[in-house]
């Protein structure tokens, strides 16, 4: 029985998780110190008792058979709509975005803690409607995202709403979702944020504006351009499905009706979305263009990291952190701190450690035979992998700023506790791989 319960645990995992958080905890508190050697907050102490709970979570996790939880996943994914909802109507205002809850200094995120049951609940649904119809299949699981990932769009918070994005396409990719549709909604994401900032790059970063682009502020003319695409579009496939016409028909078709839909979406959003928050977001393409603005954050990165040089300035030894340059330095840019103290060497080491979680999750995903379990593990897979290359694109300028936290590293309960939460999936699928019911 002992050797049994010993089993249950992937040791290397363990470490690994272990070794990210210690590190985490200790550039925390470093980014607590200030230019006098004072430490001016107790994070690093939260972070601990966070990091104790997520260890007991973790466990409780991989021993409780996660076949189990098929049956009741549907409620925790009600429980998360609702509990959305109420964080819209009653959260609190943390960043711009209003969502989180809590009392006092006590606050969680429920968008983070929500990634997990959109997981469970999207791989029942995929284990489930293996049979039907992959269209109709896929469709309905776009109806699963796009609940949860509205509410949170609306709060406003699209950089943890765009994590849900790489879950679900990955869940899609590994049960088998025809790759044509998982394009499909990728490009019309990637053309709605698209057509999204265009104008106000166009008005803020750009060296020299394109008048063209006015299309896009000027509400008749958008209006105008979105009816010409459907027309062409309905033209499409009227020729195609009632005349019968040539291959090349349906290829335009698509093209038209993604570029349509992008162009309405893109119109929504833009009313969510504030023109300083989407400058936010684009000022990484030219962060000198408001250096003491929104592009200062990336630029004091940037020097952080370049700072570190290949063995770093040693820990506790950084500037950019203690003489208080790099705003959210315990959380979005945590691993600017880390290069800072610990050098190109350093950085590669935690690459290394996220390599052995994102290797071992593909492993497990390979040799599992129950289809439900599979589908977790690639959720989880699709999160992970976000989250550290956005995050580490991010500090390093070459990719939007996101709010992404860096997960096991970066300051914050609600992503710790989800994250160590993840990991007691993985092993709790991983010691039942081989088993199918």
């Amino acid at each position: 029985m002992k050797n049994k319960f010993l089993a249950m645990f992937d040791y290397l995992l363990i470490l690994v998780v272990l070794i990210l958080v210690a590190l985490g905890v200790l550039f925390i508190y470093s980014s607590s110190i200030n230019s006098e050697g004072v430490s001016v907050t107790n994070e690093y102490i939260k972070q601990i008792i966070w990091a104790s709970i997520g260890f007991v979570i973790m466990i409780f996790v991989t021993l409780y058979d996660f076949r189990k939880t098929e049956s009741f996943t549907p409620y925790l994914y009600v429980f998360l709509i609702l509990l959305l909802v109420y964080t819209r109507i009653f959260g609190r205002y943390v960043n711009g975005a209003k969502s989180w809850i809590g009392i006092g200094e006590f606050g969680v995120q429920p968008s983070e803690f929500g990634k997990i049951f959109f997981i469970l609940f999207l791989a029942k649904f995929l284990d489930e409607s293996k049979n039907m119809n992959q269209f109709k299949r896929f469709v309905f699981a776009i109806g699963i995202l796009l609940l949860p990932m509205g509410l949170i769009l609306i709060q406003p918070d699209l950089g943890t709403a765009s994590v849900y994005i790489p879950i679900f396409l990955t869940m899609c990719f590994i049960a088998g979702i025809p790759v044509k549709y998982i394009l499909y909604v990728l490009s019309f994401g990637l053309l709605t944020v698209f057509f999204t900032v265009l104008p106000v790059w166009n008005a803020e970063i750009a060296e020299n504006p394109f008048v063209f682009i006015s299309v896009l502020t000027n509400l008749k003319l958008r209006v105008l351009l979105i009816s010409a695409v459907l027309l062409i579009t309905l033209l499409g496939y009227v020729v195609r499905r009632y005349f019968h016409g040539p291959k090349y028909i349906y290829w335009i078709t698509l093209v038209f009706s993604v570029i349509c839909l992008s162009l309405i979406f893109s119109l929504a959003l833009g009313k969510f979305l504030k023109d300083y928050q989407i400058k936010r977001l684009i000022i990484f393409m030219n962060p000198n263009k408001d250096r003491l603005g929104a592009g200062w954050n990336i630029i004091q990165s940037k020097v952080a990291i370049g700072a570190g040089g290949m063995t770093g300035q040693g820990y506790l030894q950084g500037t950019q952190s203690h003489y208080r340059f790099l705003p959210q330095q315990s959380t979005d840019f945590i691993f600017s701190i880390l290069s800072e103290e610990l050098g190109f060497i350093g950085g590669i080491f935690v690459f290394s450690l996220y390599f052995v979680i994102l290797i071992k999750i593909l492993y497990i995903i390979r040799k599992c035979i129950n289809r439900y379990g599979s589908y977790i593990c690639a959720g989880i897979f699709g999160m992970f992998s976000f989250h550290f290359f956005v995050n580490v694109g991010m500090v390093m300028g070459i990719m939007p700023i996101t709010g992404i936290p860096l997960l096991f590293l970066s300051y914050g309960g609600s992503s710790l506790l989800t994250a160590m939460t993840c990991i007691g999936l993985i092993m709790n699928i991983n010691c039942r791989k081989s088993e199918l019911k």
